[in-house]
């Protein structure tokens, strides 16, 4: 063999250790990518379903509070005697759900963001329009106890070694409050 001919081998070798290398980090970082997607979504369902099934056998939005850092919505189930408290902590990107006196428990940690929007009644829905109805009185101001139906949405994220990248999900949902009293 040459000194030509080691060169070669050589610098051939390097570019395919560094493109092995990369595809490597590559592989790495799409498998925990889709572990998160999926590990976040399975979270995000679990919680969606609890707080639904609580919300929809709930009698009547009692309290909320929509200033940052705590956010909440605080029902009260009549049938069951007890309160229903959905709240989220934006330092702690915490989603918590407490029933009653029971201990409460935290149905999503990192999540980024969680918004509600009260309503008094289901949407008119037309064949050209959908109509909400915001939960107000007549002066115009949001009223507890006008609210019928909660629209709420969260978005949870997690790093990818050690950065930030899309791994998130998104969830929405309108919740129909069934025992509500008119």
């Amino acid at each position: 063999m040459t000194l030509l001919e080691m060169l070669v081998v050589t610098a051939l070798a390097g570019v395919l250790m560094t493109v092995a290398g990369y595809l490597t980090v590559f592989s790495a970082r799409s498998l925990q990518s889709l572990g998160n997607y999926s590990d976040l979504d399975m979270q995000s369902r679990v919680a969606l379903d609890l707080v639904s099934r609580e919300f929809r056998q709930g009698t009547a939005l009692v309290a909320f509070q929509t200033n940052a850092p705590d956010k909440s919505l605080t029902l009260t189930n009549a049938n069951l005697g007890r309160a229903i408290r959905l709240g989220w902590n934006s330092s702690a990107r915490s989603l918590v759900l407490t029933l009653g006196n029971e201990v409460p428990r935290v149905l999503l940690t990192e999540c980024d963001r969680w918004d509600f929007t009260l309503y008094s009644r289901a949407p008119n829905v037309t064949p050209t329009n959908i109509m909400f109805y915001l939960s107000t009185n007549g002066a115009g101001v949001l009223d507890p106890t006008q609210c019928k139906l909660i629209d709420m949405s969260w978005k949870c994220s997690r790093q990818i070694l050690g950065a930030k990248i899309n791994t998130e999900s998104v969830q929405t949902a309108q919740i129909v409050l069934r025992n509500k009293v008119r």
